[in-house]
C-alpha cells in the first residue's frame, strides 16, 4: 500500500511539480496551498508524514507544525523552505520537526530521507523496548555497555560514539541527516559541532575498517548511512 504524504506548499509550480515527483516513487498525495487547508486536511484524514513550507498565507508552517504535535505527537513531518537562517532551523526541530530541508535540495535525498523517516518509524513499534543489542556484519554492538565485540575482542566506546552509532544503525540502509544527528547528540547544529561529529564518524570508521563489508557512506552535505 503507498504511504501517504500530506504536502503543504503554497507555490503552486513546485507544489505541481513535487507532488507529481513524490507519486512516481509511489507515494499517494494530499496537496495543499496554505497552513489552514492543510491543518483541515490532517483533521479529516491520516497521513504518514507531512511535508511542509514555513512561509505561507493564512497559517505558516511553523504555526501548523505546533498545531500538528498538540493533537499528535508521533506524526513524522518535515519542513521544506527557503528559510536558511540558524533560528529558523533551531524553531523547525524545537517544534518537533524530523528534519528540515533548505530549497534548493536534492530530489533523491528527499525520498532517501522520506524513506528513512518513515522505516524508523515503522521499526518504532515499542520504541520503550528499544534493542540494547545489535548486530552489524559479525560485530555485537551492545548500546547499554557501549561495546563493540566482534570474537574474543571487545571494544569500548565513548558516549558520543555509542550514541551516534545508534541513531546511525535507526536509520540503517537510509539517511541519517547531518541535522538530525546534531541536534539529537549535541543539541546544537553549527559549524564546531559539524566538524566534530566528522571526527566522530572517522573514529567509528576505524572500528569496523577490516570489514569491507561495513560501510558509513557520506553523502555529500546531507548526511550519513550506515550499510552491512
Amino acid at each position: 500500500m503507498s504511504k501517504k504524504i500530506l504536502l503543504v506548499e503554497d507555490d503552486p509550480c513546485f507544489g505541481s511539480v513535487l507532488k507529481s515527483y513524490l507519486e512516481l516513487s509511489d507515494f499517494e498525495i494530499t496537496l495543499c496551498v496554505n497552513g489552514v487547508e492543510g491543518y483541515e486536511a490532517f483533521k479529516n484524514d491520516t497521513f504518514d508524514i507531512c511535508l511542509m513550507d514555513v512561509m505561507m498565507p493564512e497559517m505558516d508552517g511553523f504555526t501548523l507544525g505546533k498545531k500538528i504535535r498538540e493533537t499528535d505527537t508521533t506524526l513524522p513531518f518535515v519542513y521544506i523552505t527557503a528559510k536558511n537562517l540558524k533560528e529558523d532551523v533551531k524553531e523547525g526541530y524545537a517544534i518537533g520537526a524530523d528534519d528540515y530541508i533548505v530549497k534548493p535540495f536534492d530530489s533523491e535525498v528527499l525520498i532517501l530521507k522520506i524513506n528513512a523517516i518513515l522505516n524508523r518509524r515503522a521499526n518504532m513499534v515499542d520504541e520503550v523496548e528499544k534493542p540494547k543489542i545489535m548486530n552489524i556484519g559479525s560485530f555485537e554492538f551492545n548500546s547499554e555497555l557501549r561495546t563493540i565485540t566482534k570474537g574474543d575482542v571487545m571494544m569500548k566506546l565513548t558516549p558520543k560514539e555509542a550514541s551516534l552509532l545508534e541513531l546511525l544503525y535507526e536509520y540503517r540502509d537510509g539517511l541519517l541527516s547531518r541535522e538530525v544527528a546534531l541536534t539529537t547528540i549535541w543539541g546544537l547544529n553549527d559549524y564546531f559541532t559539524a566538524r566534530s561529529m566528522d571526527v566522530y564518524i572517522t573514529k567509528l570508521r576505524k572500528y569496523f575498517k577490516d570489514e569491507p563489508s561495513i560501510k558509513i557512506e557520506n553523502v555529500h552535505g546531507s548526511g550519513f548511512r550506515l550499510i552491512f
